[in-house]
């Protein structure tokens, strides 16, 4: 059985997901992008992690201001497991 999911082993790979900003908490505009259907969507590195990721902590550079879905992603929950899985931690 593995480790439980804490803040200190997460590592953030629910960051490399497209997040759609469906509503607004006040993400700052550099970190906003289009997708090619013109929805607002979290914008993304070259190496597909989300530009508010700070690489140095792996935690989220805009926590307070961070979109809805961010919010409702829940660490150790089932969607979060399935990601770990798929990004083989």
């Amino acid at each position: 059985m593995s480790e439980p999911v804490t803040c200190a082993n997460c590592q953030a790979c629910c960051c490399q997901l497209e997040v759609r900003i469906v509503t607004d908490t006040g993400v700052p505009f550099n970190y906003i992008e289009y997708d090619k259907w013109g929805s607002e969507v979290m914008k993304r590195a070259d190496d597909g992690w989300c530009e508010a990721l700070d690489r140095n902590t792996l935690m989220c550079s805009i926590y307070e201001n961070r979109p809805l879905v961010c919010r409702e992603f829940e660490m150790a929950s089932g969607e979060c497991i399935t990601e770990r899985d798929l990004a083989g931690i």
